[in-house]
C-alpha cells in the first residue's frame, strides 16, 4: 500500500470552504482509504490506498464537492516523494533569520513555461524560489503575506496549494509513522 498526503487548496480560510477534519476523514474512509489521518484545519489528509495518484485526487475533488457542495483542489504527494522534497530543498533551513521561511508550493502538474516565466518577474531579494519538478520551493527573508511572489503563484497556470516548511516536515514524521 501507498502511503499519500492529500493537500486541500484553500479551505477554513477567512470563514470560507469549511470541512471540519472530522467529516474529511469520515468521507475518505468511506471511499475506501485505509489509515486516514489529518492534521491542523488547512486540509492535511494522510492515507494508505493502492490506487493511482491521479484517479484519487480526480475522486477525493469530486466527492468533497458532492459533499460539500463546492470544488477544491487536491494535490497528492506519496511520503516517498515527500521525503524527496525535504531532502532536495535548496535553500539552507537551518541558518533562518528571524522573519525568513521557507514555502513550499505543490503543483497539480509541471507548470507551463508561461507560468514560469511570469514568476521570473517577481524574484527579487527578498523572495526566491527554485522549481523542481511539480514543486516550488520559495525563500522569503520578510513576511510570505507581504510578498509580491507569493502573490503570483495562482498565476502559474495550473492548481496549486502551499505549506511552510514546518508543516511538510510533520506531515513527514507521521508518514514515516504509518509505515
Amino acid at each position: 500500500m501507498t502511503i499519500y498526503i492529500a493537500l486541500l487548496r484553500g479551505i477554513n480560510v477567512g470563514g470560507h470552504r469549511l470541512i471540519k477534519m472530522a467529516d474529511l476523514r469520515h468521507l475518505l474512509e468511506k471511499m475506501g482509504l485505509d489509515k486516514v489521518q489529518t492534521y491542523i484545519q488547512s486540509g492535511n489528509v494522510l492515507f494508505e490506498s493502492e490506487q493511482d495518484s491521479k484517479q484519487l485526487s480526480c475522486r477525493i475533488q469530486h466527492e468533497i464537492d458532492t459533499k460539500f457542495g463546492f470544488s477544491v483542489p487536491v494535490i497528492l504527494r506519496t511520503s516517498i516523494e515527500l521525503d524527496q522534497i525535504i531532502e532536495n530543498c535548496p535553500f539552507n533551513v537551518g541558518t533562518l533569520l528571524e522573519g525568513e521561511s521557507i514555502q513550499l508550493s505543490l503543483l497539480a502538474e509541471l507548470p507551463p513555461r508561461e507560468g514560469v516565466n511570469h514568476l521570473l518577474k517577481f524574484q527579487n531579494d527578498t523572495d526566491e524560489y527554485q522549481i523542481e519538478g511539480e514543486n516550488i520551493y520559495l525563500f522569503f527573508r520578510q513576511s510570505i503575506r507581504n510578498s509580491k511572489l507569493a502573490a503570483q503563484l495562482q498565476k502559474i497556470g495550473v492548481p496549486s496549494t502551499v505549506r511552510n516548511w514546518k508543516t511538510i516536515n510533520k506531515l513527514a514524521t507521521m508518514a514515516k509513522a504509518m509505515e
